[in-house]
């Protein structure tokens, strides 16, 4: 699936989003918990820094959890930040975890 002009791949058997580029790999890392899915957290190399990579990551974990009807916790520092930037994601939330 493209997002934000990245290719992300969903790598199930390890349970994290991908995106390759150069030989290195950026992340975001999932769990499936009871009827939720819960990012824990996401790894950009420093070679990839600051190109929009994590937010790409972030924007396909929400389609993923929309798609798949799951309400989402959220463990990751980098999300937190990606959900003040795009408030209109909240309500995928799981309100029983987040007390915004």
């Amino acid at each position: 699936m493209n997002h934000s002009n990245y290719i992300i791949i969903h790598n199930e058997a390890e349970q994290q989003f991908e995106y390759h580029e150069g030989g290195e790999i950026a992340k975001l890392e999932y769990r499936f918990y009871k009827k939720d899915i819960a990012f824990m957290h996401t790894e950009v190399p420093k070679a990839l820094e600051g190109k929009g990579i994590a937010s790409a990551l972030a924007e396909y974990a929400f389609d993923y959890a929309k798609q798949i009807n799951k309400p989402v916790i959220n463990y990751c520092p980098f999300v937190s930040v990606y959900l003040k930037r795009h408030p209109e994601l909240i309500k995928q939330l799981d309100k029983e975890y987040y007390k915004g």
